[in-house]
């Protein structure tokens, strides 16, 4: 079984065009609380790049290029 983190990265990366986090919770099925967690580390590892635009927040892989 995998991690939340772990589906939230594949996700990442499977979506290069960035999802903000009411998406993700809705593709994988779990609160946006945990998902906001989850991308918080990611965001201290430097391994996701947040662009804000307007209210919302994309979130990319960092291996992604947009």
């Amino acid at each position: 079984m995998k991690t939340k983190k772990e589906l939230v990265i594949e996700l990442l990366k499977r979506n290069t065009d960035g999802l903000i986090i009411i998406e993700i919770a809705k593709k994988l099925k779990i609160s946006r609380n945990t998902v906001a967690v989850v991308l918080a580390e990611l965001k201290g590892a430097k391994l996701i790049r947040i662009r804000p635009v307007g209210k919302a927040k994309l979130n990319y892989w960092k291996g992604c290029k947009k």
